[in-house]
Formats: structure tokens, sequence, C-alpha cells
């Protein structure tokens, strides 16, 4: 059969978690009203073996619940995600790069008033021990009309002094009220559902608390961008003086001195950027997750109460447009410094190669200047040769005289003057024409 031949195929090791991919962090179906809280806590480092090191705390401390409860989870464990039931207590816990996601669910009871939290139920010690650092708390009331009445919530969001949101979701069958502020360190969300389908309940909360954890995300970048504006502002003025000032008659050393402040100012715009441009990346890419799930809860504007997308558009978009405002800024000035940096080398490498080259036309000028000197000195050394040599020739003559009756001393000298000459300026000459010869190899 075609399937049983599949499996007998090489599966690439990457085949299974790609494929889990795709059904990673499912939803939570709600079929009863429920108490949810959700916590995001960051980790300091993202990335590497202190994220595999975070994972096994993280880990450790949910097995450690399972060890306070009283009676047995229900564990469903997938990749980064690891879901625990018992009875009507729930937890979802989901694994980020940079963070970690923690969703209780408690069911609610009659009894409960409407401050009720999911958190309550779950042991205090073990919650104040959860690694890493708080970033996002929510709290959110799943019920039905049966326990919040639409309309007086929506007397209540109209009259409400701070700004709160309230609109109809999931083509109408949901409402969601809030005001987005912290309240005893939680945000707190209201979802009325009247559809009373449980799994688009769960999809419809966990949208939400997406968008409240993804906009936390996104807005750690905002400080950042603010630091980074303020630098920016500095060094853009350092530049426009320093093209200023090559924009004007320099000399080679003034522009040496500029093309040496234009480097330290390129390193110190690439070291910001080295250190933000992770912090800006991961912001565009929260904001995006962002735009997504509000297009995806499909909003529909109660009277003149602001949405949750009319809400994130005033409050949100600016502060992620002046994030990309500085990456971008950011970016074009270290371009800009790069070109100027690259034209005032090119100036300095031009009046360099100018300096080069009067240095070698005084090198030439000096080269023939010492062979004149080299020529009259050779002059001198066939005249001293020739002197030295007829000394001896005048010696052996004497010799041969006194021993042979030759031709007199005087005779000889007289005649081997110039032969030896002739030989000497001769020798010099072909040893001259050598030792140019070997030069112009080399």
């Amino acid at each position: 059969m075609p399937t049983a031949a599949a499996l007998t195929l090489p599966q690439h090791t990457l085949r299974l978690p790609l494929n889990d991919e795709l059904h990673a962090r499912p939803p939570v179906t709600l079929a009863d009203p429920t108490w949810i809280t959700h916590l995001v806590m960051l980790h300091e480092s993202p990335a590497g073996t202190a994220e595999r090191v975070a994972s096994l705390d993280e880990e450790r401390h949910l097995q450690a619940l399972c060890a306070l409860a009283r009676g047995p989870f229900e564990s469903q464990k997938h990749g980064n995600h690891w879901i625990l039931e018992a009875g009507g207590l729930s937890l979802k816990w989901e694994r980020h790069n940079e963070f970690s996601s923690y969703t209780f669910f408690r069911r609610r009871e009659a009894s409960d008033s409407d401050q009720a939290t999911a958190l309550e139920a779950f042991p205090p010690d073990w919650c104040m021990a959860i690694p890493g650092q708080l970033l996002v708390a929510s709290h959110v009331e799943y019920c039905t009309p049966r326990q919040r009445d639409i309309d007086a919530l929506l007397d209540e969001a109209g009259s409400a002094r701070v700004t709160t949101i309230a609109s109809r979701v999931a083509g109408g069958d949901s409402l969601i009220v809030s005001d987005f502020r912290l309240h005893d360190g939680y945000t707190r969300l209201i979802v009325v559902d009247e559809s009373g389908n449980a799994r688009q309940a769960g999809v419809t909360v966990q949208q939400l608390l997406e968008i409240e954890t993804y906009r936390i995300m996104a807005l750690l970048s905002f400080p950042v961008a603010r630091e980074v504006s303020q630098r920016l502002g500095r060094a853009e003025q350092e530049a426009a003086q320093l093209m200023a000032e090559m924009a004007g008659e320099q000399g080679h050393e003034n522009e040496r001195a500029i093309l040496a402040r234009l480097t330290r100012l390129a390193a110190d715009v690439e070291l910001s950027v080295s250190r933000t441009a992770y912090r800006f990346g991961a912001a565009e890419a929260y904001y995006a997750i962002v735009r997504q799930r509000l297009d995806d809860l499909a909003e529909q504007r109660i009277g003149r109460l602001p949405t949750v997308r009319s809400f994130m558009d005033r409050r949100l978009a600016p502060a992620m447009q002046t994030c990309l405002s500085a990456a971008k800024r950011q970016s074009e000035l270290s371009s800009r410094i790069a070109r100027n940096s690259a034209l005032l080398r090119t100036r300095v490498e031009i009046e360099l190669e100018r300096q080069n080259q009067e240095l070698l036309t005084q090198l030439n000028r000096r080269a023939r200047v010492q062979l004149r000197l080299q020529e009259t000195v050779e002059g001198l050394s066939v005249v001293a040769i020739t002197y030295y040599a007829t000394q001896l020739v005048h010696h052996l003559a004497v010799g041969a005289e006194e021993r042979f009756h030759a031709m007199s001393p005087e005779i000889v000298t007289a005649l081997a003057i110039p032969v030896i000459g002739g030989l000497v300026y001769w020798g010099l000459r072909r040893m001259r024409r050598s030792l140019t010869a070997i030069q112009g190899d080399a």
C-alpha cells in the first residue's frame, strides 16, 4: 500500500516538529462560564542555552504543581505548550522565544462574586515562584447573559470616566468590554457569549489575550526608541557639522581629522544599530500579530463606544510608528555616514596619491643627479685606475730594461696609457650595462 511504503522512506529530522507547529497552541474550549487569568513571564535571555535552561525550570515548576494538587492533573503536552486539567481547574502553559505564558481557568460557580479570579484557586506559594519577570497580567470573565446583563454593561461603559471599549465580535455572538487599565496589577476583560459555541468562545478569548500580550511585547521597544532618538539627534547634528566642514576649503590634515571623526561616529551608530536591531525587528513582528488578531476579531461597533481596533489605532499605533521611525532614522544615518566617509576617504586617497606622485618626481630628479655624479665619478675612476696601472707598467718596464735592454720605460709607459685607459673605460661601461639589465629584470 502507498501509506506503508511512505513509512519506510527516510524521514527528515524536522518533519514531525514542523507538522506539529501547525497545530501548536490550540484554543481551550469554553463550554461553561469561566474565570480566566493570563500571566506572561519575560525571560532574561531569549536564546541559546539560557532558553533551554529556563524551559526546564518552568517544566519542573509545572510538575511541582501536579505534586501539590489534591487530585491528579490530566496532562497534555505537545512541543512548547502544555495543558493541565483537574476537575474544574486547568492551566495552559506556552513557551515562546522571549517569554512564557500561563493561562489559568476555573469554572464559574453560582456563589462567585463579580471580582472573583481564576488565580485564587491555585496555590499562592506556587504562583509566587513562577520563573521569570511578570510583564502581562490579565483577568478575563467569560460568562453568558445570565451572569452579566448586557444593557447594564453598556450603560456602565458609556458613563465611565475613563475610555472603555465595548464591541461585538465573532459575527455579533459575543460582547467584549474592557478599559485596558491596570486594576490591582491586572487588566480586566469581560466576554459575554450569547452563541453557546464553546470552541468559538475559546478562540475569541485567545485572540483577546494574544492582543493583550503582543501589544505589551511590541511596546518593549518604545523606551528603546525614545533613547535612540535622543542619541540620533546628537549624532545627526554632529554628522551635519562634519558635512559642512567637508564642503569648505580644508587642508589635507583637516580632512584626515574629519575622516577620523566620521569613522568614530559611524562606529557609534553601528553599535547602536547592533544593539537595537533585534528589539525593533521583534516590535514590528509583534505589532503585525496584533493587527492580524484585530482583523480576526471582526468587530462590530456599538453606538459611539470605541472598539478594540480604534483604541489600538489611537494608543498603540503612534508608539509603533515612533519605533519604526527611530529604526529607519538610525539605518538612514548609518548609510549617510558611510557614503560621506567613502567620499572623504576618496578625497584623502587622491591627495595621498598626489603627494606620492610628487615624492616619486623628486626621487627621479635625485636619481638623475646621482647618475650624473656617478658618470663624473666614473671618469675620475678611469683616470685613477689608469694612473696606478701605468705606474705598475712603468716599474715592469724599468726592470725589463735593466735585464733585457728593452725599450725605455718612459716610452713603454706612454704607450700603455691609452691602452689601459681604454680597457678600464670599456670594463666600467660593460659593468654598468650589466647592472642596468639586472635592475630592469627585477
